[in-house]
């Protein structure tokens, strides 16, 4: 596996968040549309209890190489 090709996920308890470098183009759509969760400056880059699910999917959604997915957690 080639090292920058990192697959990593976050998750606030009833979304997942997967983040796949090797797709990422730096768009910065989603720190644009989502601050409080994607902040790239910082370690974890993806602090998901930050807001609420239904953003997280709005935000991942809007993610233009498909860096970014979602899937939710069974109850």
């Amino acid at each position: 596996m080639d090292p920058k090709d990192i697959k990593k996920e976050y998750t606030n308890g009833e979304v997942t968040i997967v983040w796949q470098s090797g797709k990422c183009i730096h768009s910065g759509n989603c720190v644009r549309n989502n601050p409080d969760v994607f902040k790239p400056k910082e370690q974890p880059w993806i602090t998901p209890n930050n807001s609420t699910t239904e953003k997280i999917i709005e935000t991942v959604n809007k993610c233009p190489s498909g860096a970014l997915s979602f899937y939710m957690n069974s109850k």
